[in-house]
């Protein structure tokens, strides 16, 4: 639709490929980096959530256990 102006180079498919690449690749460099931070806190947030449930299980066992004495006659 438009016309190709004088003097100027055409863009290739190889000019397209390098550019996206260039910007595929920093991206990607700052997703691998990130990965492991999020990783880490998803792990963390994991631990912190399940030692909150063991207390608070432990908490509510130990209120609510019936104690049973027995007695010899």
């Amino acid at each position: 639709m438009s016309a190709a102006v004088p003097g100027e180079t055409r863009i290739t498919r190889d000019d397209i490929e390098r550019e996206l690449r260039k910007l595929s690749g920093g991206v990607t460099d700052k997703v691998r980096s990130e990965k492991q931070k999020i990783v880490t806190g998803v792990v963390v947030a994991v631990a912190v959530v399940l030692v909150v449930t063991y207390v608070l299980g432990r908490r509510g066992g130990r209120k609510r256990t019936t104690v049973v004495e027995i007695r010899r006659l």
